[in-house]
């Protein structure tokens, strides 16, 4: 390994990539959908007219390009470095091309198609998303699950996750703001988390978005912050959204966090931007929404997400909702295969950095040797191995039951087949 070389590489790669911030130069005006909202209610919705600015990303492209051509795909940690590089090249020709083709055209590089059937699988997001709205759909308004009330404004709810933040982040600070302009309910960064101003939360929300923004999403980027050798391990690159975003969701199962609400949001983004890619319009991916039971504010904002940066008219739209599905399929799987082969280490590694699941494999041996250190801040769920691998055997184990051949009232019939072979009772 040539650490001077990887050493050269990893500082151009934090300077190239510093201006590609995906998510803030797709941030949509403040008020826009407030104003749909306005053409929605007076019965004549229209199209909403978002202009982004574009910015020149020229030299950064061209700093990235020669990065990645300098690696050594045979080295780990230059490969690692390389299609870094390379993956932040596609965001910036992605910004480049908002409203344009070539925007979904990198969007699917980066994050994949929802309707994408991966080989060892055999599915899609999409397939995975029909399975879980069908299995819930039944649920939906049942009795036996009470509403859940939303009613802790922003400012509470900042308050309350600010010393929540300040007890897990023991060595580092973070803070926690209100931003209005947000489109998400909960954004993390390293030194950062922004609540949106708008929203009202629930017990639930807390929870969900304690262990998914704060203790995987701001977590994973202060642990690559540690990195002594690597440092571009802190960035969140577009690479890793899929695996970071997977092992997000997989917190809130894993803590109890997630609801069946939360699931069918999860779900129902999938349709959408499938709907989305095959030419559905805003309008109609709204409605999409509305009708799945979501408020018009929601399902507006859930709109927003599939279309920042794309066409209106549909075609043209950023996919990156459709990672949150599979990329929980892929890290629990992982996770499975991981303590099946007993390798619970490569679990950890997964959050000593934003890393995907190829990397943590990939670089297991410097972790190994200490040239890649442990993660510094790790949440309960995966720092108690024993706990994870009884849950990942038992996931296992269950998966093989065909509920198809399940019914309730086989229940009573058990127990009186279990009757029927015991012995009678000697007199």
């Amino acid at each position: 390994m040539d650490t001077k070389k990887i050493e050269t590489l990893d500082v151009a790669l934090m300077r190239a990539s510093k201006k590609i911030k995906v998510l803030q130069a797709l941030q949509w005006p403040l008020g826009a959908e407030e104003k749909f909202l306005e053409t929605w209610h007076r019965g004549n919705p229209t199209l909403p007219e978002i202009t982004l600015e574009r910015h020149d990303y020229d030299d950064s492209i061209s700093t990235l390009e020669d990065i990645e051509s300098r690696c050594d795909l045979d080295d780990p940690v230059e490969k690692f470095l390389a299609e870094t590089a390379q993956s932040y090249g596609y965001a910036a020709r992605m910004l480049s091309a908002v409203g344009t083709p070539d925007f979904t055209t990198y969007a699917t590089k980066i994050y994949g198609r929802p309707d994408t059937v991966y080989k060892l699988q055999g599915m899609s997001a999409v397939d995975g998303a029909n399975f879980f709205l069908e299995v819930t759909d039944a649920l939906l308004g049942n009795v036996n699950l009470p509403p859940t009330p939303t009613d802790i404004s922003a400012d509470d709810f900042a308050g309350w996750l600010k010393a929540e933040v300040d007890e897990f982040f023991d060595k580092d600070t973070v803070e926690v703001v209100v931003d209005k302009r947000l489109s998400s309910k909960a954004l993390a960064g390293a030194s950062r988390i922004r609540v949106r101003g708008s929203a009202l939360f629930s017990q639930l929300d807390k929870d969900q978005l304690l262990f998914h923004e704060a203790y995987v999403h701001t977590a994973t980027v202060l642990n690559g912050q540690k990195q002594a050798n690597l440092k571009s391990l802190s960035l969140g690159a577009p690479r890793t959204t899929r695996t970071q975003e997977g092992l997000a969701v997989m917190a809130e199962l894993m803590t109890n966090a997630m609801d069946i609400n939360r699931l069918r949001r999860i779900a129902l983004r999938v349709l959408a931007v499938k709907q989305a890619l095959d030419g559905a319009n805003f309008i109609e991916v709204f409605k999409f929404f509305l009708d799945a039971g979501q408020s018009e504010e929601e399902s507006v904002r859930s709109a927003q997400r599939i279309f920042r940066g794309g066409d209106m008219k549909g075609g043209i739209v950023f996919t990156k909702d459709a990672v949150y599905l599979q990329g929980l399929i892929e890290v629990h799987t992982f996770m499975r295969v991981a303590i099946r082969d007993n390798r619970p280490d490569l679990i950890r590694n997964l959050f000593a950095g934003r890393l995907t699941m190829g990397d943590a494999l990939r670089l297991a041996p410097h972790f190994e040797s200490g040239w890649l250190y442990p993660p510094t801040y790790l949440p309960v769920w995966a720092s108690d191995l024993r706990r994870l691998a009884a849950t990942m055997a038992y996931s296992a184990f269950v998966s093989h039951i065909k509920l198809e051949r399940v019914y309730l009232e086989r229940a009573i019939e058990f127990e009186e087949e279990l009757k029927a072979t015991q012995p009678a009772p000697s007199r």
